[in-house]
């Protein structure tokens, strides 16, 4: 190593010591918007009381979490818990899965994807004791 390199590497330690690991670890603005409530808020979109026009059937998403994980009961009339309840968003496009164990229900499923247009919930009910599937869509209430 010759001594311009040195004294090159010698100035480059000396600077990154003056600014210390701190400034490395500080979220750059791109990362501060992924973690902020602002990146889940196309998620919010989901939350509310969505019906099943053709049986009466409601979803009510209480919460969403950063991850997509969702707080949410299944009424027919009476609440049964999700076994499984999740979103996530593909582009534009918000998706839900809902997984019933309880009631009888053994494993069925809704896939559901939200329609803005029409502020529905429109997908594929699994009913997994009849081994069937149903074109449903949901409406908010």
């Amino acid at each position: 190593m010759n001594t311009s390199n040195a004294a090159c590497l010698l100035g480059l330690a000396l600077a990154l010591a003056a600014i210390g690991p701190a400034a490395a670890q500080q979220p750059t603005p791109e990362t501060k918007a992924a973690s902020t409530p602002a990146a889940s808020a196309p998620l919010n979109a989901l939350k509310g009381s969505w019906i099943r026009p053709d049986g009466g059937y409601t979803i009510d998403i209480r919460g969403v979490s950063p991850n997509g994980q969702l707080e949410a009961m299944y009424f027919n009339p009476g609440a049964l818990p999700f076994a499984k309840a999740q979103a996530s968003q593909t582009g534009t496009a918000l998706r839900v899965y809902f997984e019933l164990r309880a009631g009888g229900y053994n494993g069925s499923t809704y896939e559901l994807t939200y329609d803005p247009a029409s502020d529905r919930l429109i997908g594929v009910y699994y009913q997994a004791v009849a081994k069937q599937k149903y074109d449903v869509f949901f409406t908010r209430k």
